[in-house]
């Protein structure tokens, strides 16, 4: 007999759609007496306690029919008090309306979650198999999910509970694709299109960048799952990604997709779903596999703290772009434009002359999904920080001899265990033919500015600094619109704005006597080194607040172009690296 056959089983029904209520039920032979149940409150590759039990409702518990006392321990557990052991029938409901890759969505239409915000574990029973019924779906419906099939229909099984709740699935009507990289079959499905995009060249993009990413790791090799599955929700707004062990769920832009006839570089908008792709796919070693050792078997009730998000994150993001011009769907040029994104982004971020970029990581809990006027003053994101030290030592290792940041990733995942900072520690020193101790305490524990910009030019790479704009020179971030007027998202530490008495919230109307409609026309008529009457409303109020236009801003922005002039040195190493 299988062992699934006696196994915990799990079913969820749909049955429910227009009240968004995942019907869920858990059959668990054997239980204990005490049988403590227990919902996560985060899931892995998303840092923030959830609380997905606030959309529990209506559990209930019996044993042969007959009904088990429950009770509930605190916000996220339970407990049966079982008599005997036969089989505990546990049933549950869980409202869906999370329209994001992270949790759970159910309506008319389309049914999504994630294992972590529908499926109680059983403590105590999470290493058993386990197997999973998905109910009668809506005529036309379809189910894709990285899930291995089971025996029967709609039926799927799972080693344990981890791997049950690393594979989310997808219900519905959705397009369909598949393609080989690396020998291993590639599907992909795409819920929310308009009709007549160009799926083609979809696939053939998304193949360029698999087989890219299977052969920096593997050379020759197999990639490390027997399939792999990418789960694309199209919306008119929106963006994410979450890393699975053998599929992503992605959210992006319809407008992103690509269009029939459009053959020829990517818009910025098919750039940036590509870029997302590349990342989400490339988590599937660099954090599912090869991971921080925190994180390797985590505890779901708590949070689990690393101080190496910047390496997993932030490596992460150095590539997703980085292999998009080494397949040659972006040209140099156009990787260099992202790349100076990532650079102008820290750089206006004061933030990161506050905290460390290891920090960052241990505060990604309380801080970076947790956004508000603060943030940019008072922390640095590990992404866009991570992705700058990453270029560091790619360039580091590329200038003092043969290494690569590549050969430093095959090192680590030739070790085949949960890694540290030690461990990556030495895959650079190895790589280097010397210890990098003292530039990983300078780049990831320190605030100092990183060295890019020395670096930039012996790879061929002209830096050209520009005036930034007029809200970054006087250090504001602003959300403007026809009908919201011009806002303050963010006042920036050390700015004209928060010297003149700037806030978060402020909606800004006139400047030195003329209305404000696009806050960069002003720069006509406000002239560094002057002082001009800045009107604006607060709370209903009415404030004019002095406000100095500063003559060398604090920040300047950079933008990044091959040089052409350089030496053939320098151009050979630029080509070795735009090119792998």
């Amino acid at each position: 007999m299988s062992p699934y056959q006696r196994s915990p089983h799990y079913r969820v029904a749909l049955d429910q759609r227009d009240a968004h209520l995942f019907v869920v039920s858990l059959t668990l032979p054997r239980p204990a007496a005490q049988q403590v149940l227990r919902l996560p409150v985060w899931l892995p590759g998303s840092y923030l306690l959830r609380e997905f039990a606030r959309h529990l409702q209506d559990l209930q518990a019996t044993q042969g029919g007959h009904a088990v006392p429950l009770m509930q321990l605190d916000k996220t557990r339970w407990v049966a008090h079982c008599r005997g052991r036969a089989a505990l029938k546990l049933t549950w409901r869980v409202h869906a309306l999370d329209p994001s890759v992270r949790g759970a969505w159910l309506d008319a239409h389309r049914g999504f979650f994630n294992g972590s915000s529908l499926f109680l574990a059983a403590e105590g029973r999470t290493q058993e198999p386990l197997r999973l019924s998905i109910g009668r779906l809506p005529a036309g419906w379809a189910i894709a999910t990285s899930l291995p099939a089971g025996a029967g229909h709609q039926v799927f099984e799972a080693a344990d509970y981890a791997e049950l709740i690393d594979h989310p699935v997808e219900m519905g009507t959705f397009w369909r694709g598949e393609f080989q990289a690396g020998g291993v079959p590639h599907r992909f499905v795409i819920t929310g299109a308009w009709p007549g995009f160009d799926g083609a060249r979809l696939l053939a993009d998304t193949a360029r960048i698999c087989e890219a990413q299977i052969r920096l790791w593997h050379g020759r090799g197999r990639p490390p799952f027997p399939d792999y599955l990418f789960l694309l929700r199209v919306a008119d707004e929106g963006g994410g990604g979450l890393e699975h062990r053998a599929s992503t769920a992605l959210l992006a832009h319809r407008r992103d997709l690509p269009r029939p006839g459009s053959d020829g570089a990517p818009d910025s908008g098919y750039q940036r779903l590509l870029g997302l792709i590349s990342h989400e796919y490339f988590h599937a070693w660099n954090v599912k596999r090869l991971v921080p050792v925190e994180l390797a078997a985590p505890d779901l009730g708590q949070e689990a703290y690393t101080r190496l998000l910047w390496w997993f994150e932030g490596t992460t993001s150095y590539y997703d772009d980085l292999v998009l011009a080494r397949t040659g769907l972006i040209d140099g040029p156009r990787y260099l434009a992202a790349l100076a994104g990532h650079m102008n982004e820290v750089a206006g971020t004061p933030g990161r002359q506050v905290q460390s970029v290891a920090q960052a990581s241990f505060d990604a809990w309380t801080r970076f999904y947790r956004p508000d006027a603060y943030t940019p003053n008072g922390t640095v994101s590990y992404y866009a920080k991570g992705a700058l030290v990453a270029a560091c030592l790619d360039l580091t290792l590329r200038l003092a001899g043969p290494g690569t940041l590549d050969g430093v990733l095959r090192r680590l995942w030739a070790l085949r265990r949960p890694v540290t900072e030690a461990h990556i520690a030495a895959a650079l020193a190895a790589e280097a033919g010397r210890a990098l101790d003292a530039e990983l305490a300078a780049w990831v524990h320190g605030t100092a500015e990183l060295p890019l910009l020395a670096l930039l030019p012996h790879f061929g790479v002209q830096v050209l600094h520009e005036a930034p704009t007029l809200a970054a020179t006087l250090g504001l971030r602003l959300n403007e619109g026809p009908v919201s007027g011009v806002t303050v998202r963010f006042v920036l530490r050390g700015g004209a704005a928060e010297a003149a008495g700037v806030l978060p919230g402020d909606e800004l109307l006139a400047a030195g006597g003329w209305r404000l409609r696009r806050f960069e026309e002003a720069r006509a008529w406000l002239p560094p080194g002057q002082a001009v009457d800045l009107l604006l409303a607060r709370d209903q109020r009415l404030h004019t607040l002095r406000l100095a236009v500063p003559t060398d801003p604090a920040v300047a922005t950079v933008s990044l172009r091959p040089d052409p002039q350089a030496s053939a040195d320098a151009q050979a190493r630029r080509r070795a690296w735009l090119g792998g």
